[in-house]
């Protein structure tokens, strides 16, 4: 029996990371990226600013695309509730560093898929998934070492967790271990067969 033929699908993003993760579900893809406006709202939660964004980049890529399946994420970081956004530089990378030291930081990685093709009964499926980290309390020699061979200026938090970073934290917990790095692949695929998806036919 043929499998459906796939759908267009589409990475709202312009992250290596994500497409990275993507590419382990062994799809055709496109990422493209949707380049809207981050900032967090007045009074918005992290959870809810996340959703807001993973579904505006997503509605952003369908407004010029045609029907397709369309992928958007957003993850926002905090510390005591406190948004802690990617440090751009080596001096705010050590910083955020020491201020999480020994402490938990929580991840708010929200997933919205949204199916622009006429008549679908599952247009717009969303959401958050939660991971706690607990840092390493390290000197501040080790952390300035590590940033300064990783160089994760990029990355909320200022460590990536698939590469030396692993090397700082001192637990994950979570329901889905690709939601720290940013693209929650367990829920993405539970979206996606609800979508008509098919990925391995007898």
């Amino acid at each position: 029996m043929q499998a459906p033929a796939l759908p267009r699908l589409i990475l709202a993003s312009g992250s290596a990371y994500r497409s990275s993760l993507l590419s382990r579900l062994q799809l055709p893809f496109e990422a493209i990226a949707p380049e809207i406006d981050e900032t967090p709202l007045p009074d918005e939660t992290p959870p809810a600013a996340a959703l807001r964004l993973a579904q505006a980049k997503a509605e952003a890529i369908a407004s010029r695309t045609g029907a397709a399946l369309i992928i958007g994420s957003d993850q926002v970081a905090t510390l005591d509730g406190r948004h802690i956004g990617k440090p751009g530089d080596h001096a705010r990378a050590l910083e955020q560093l020491q201020l999480m030291r020994g402490r938990e930081v929580v991840f708010h990685t929200a997933l919205c898929l949204l199916d622009s093709r006429p008549d679908s009964p599952h247009r717009l499926q969303c959401e958050n998934i939660q991971t706690v980290v607990r840092m390493r309390d390290l000197p501040d020699a080790e952390l300035d070492a590590y940033l300064r061979i990783e160089q994760p200026y990029d990355c909320a938090g200022s460590a990536k967790n698939e590469a030396l970073g692993i090397t700082i934290i001192e637990n994950i917990q979570s329901n889905d271990p690709t939601a720290l790095t940013g693209l929650p692949l367990i829920a993405l695929t539970s979206m996606l067969r609800r979508a008509g998806v098919v990925f391995f036919s007898g």
